[in-house]
């Protein structure tokens, strides 16, 4: 069975057995009909998802593959903060008039920066020293830049990521502020294990360990009687992630340079409500 379905199941009971309610303070997020969304909550959660023994998506509930890599390649790749250079819709609560979403996710990772080998924006800067500097100790990025946090129409959730060359194997940790345990949490942990995965690829090296660090790790209280639901569902072996091992320039990764086989997953038929 998915290693990916346990480590989600026993973080979802660890939260909803032994989570601390915010039910009496006042919290931001509201549910649509204006009604505080509060939530129960872990503090520190750490996972660990070796990607050579399998990729990790959920089985108990389907994950929107495609979907996830259309985002990550919107931040990482366009560096864009505008959701129409997005192909879903799920930014559409956090976009002005324009479709911008503020200074916020690619348009922090775009910010460039002049070094003795030249000019770099953050993804290049950690693609040079994947291929250059592999041995060093300082290869991370960060969306969390406090001078523009006031002009982020969402403070970024998955602020940090640090990579790590052992031998030839690239490993990864992804700092995560805030994450609502249903929505999001598969979501984040496919998004970035892709990401690891081409990075390896266009640096010649073997993506190993994504190490997923959540800080406050929630879940709704709407949410509640549909994880209960989720938990009880079956689940099935992880399916296998096909990747276009000819692509060796990270720009030119599309969605359809991807694709899972044999993925099967347990349908869901309640509607999640998204608490902005």
């Amino acid at each position: 069975m998915s290693r990916a379905d346990d480590i989600f199941a026993a973080n979802m009971r660890d939260i909803l057995e032994n989570g601390v309610w915010d039910t009496n303070a006042e919290v931001r997020p509201r549910w649509a009909d204006g009604t505080p969304a509060h939530t129960v909550k872990k503090f520190c959660i750490v996972n660990r998802y070796d990607l050579r023994e399998e990729f990790p998506i959920l089985t108990m509930r389907r994950t929107a593959f495609k979907s996830c890599v259309d985002e990550i390649l919107w931040i990482w790749q366009k560096k864009s903060n505008n959701i129409r250079d997005l192909h879903s819709h799920i930014w559409d609560s956090w976009a002005d008039e324009s479709g911008s979403i503020g200074k916020a996710y690619g348009y922090q990772l775009a910010k460039k920066s002049v070094y003795k080998e030249g000019e770099f924006d953050q993804v290049d800067r950690v693609l040079f020293d994947l291929k250059h500097n592999p041995a060093s100790r300082r290869i991370l990025t960060n969306m969390s830049n406090f001078e523009d946090l006031h002009e982020m129409h969402l403070y970024p959730c998955a602020y940090s990521m640090t990579f790590n060359v052992s031998g030839n194997v690239l490993n990864g940790i992804l700092h995560q502020r805030s994450n609502d345990m249903l929505t999001a949490n598969n979501w984040n942990v496919v998004q970035y294990s892709v990401l690891l995965l081409m990075f390896a690829q266009v640096s010649g090296l073997q993506a190993g360990e994504l190490v997923h660090v959540i800080a406050d790790a929630h879940i709704y209280d709407r949410h509640i009687p549909i994880v209960e639901k989720i938990l009880q569902k079956p689940r099935h072996p992880a399916p296998k992630l096909v990747m276009d091992t000819s692509i060796d320039d990270f720009y030119k990764f599309t969605t359809d340079s991807f694709s899972l086989e044999g993925y099967e997953w347990e349908p869901l038929d309640e509607k999640i409500p998204v608490a902005i």
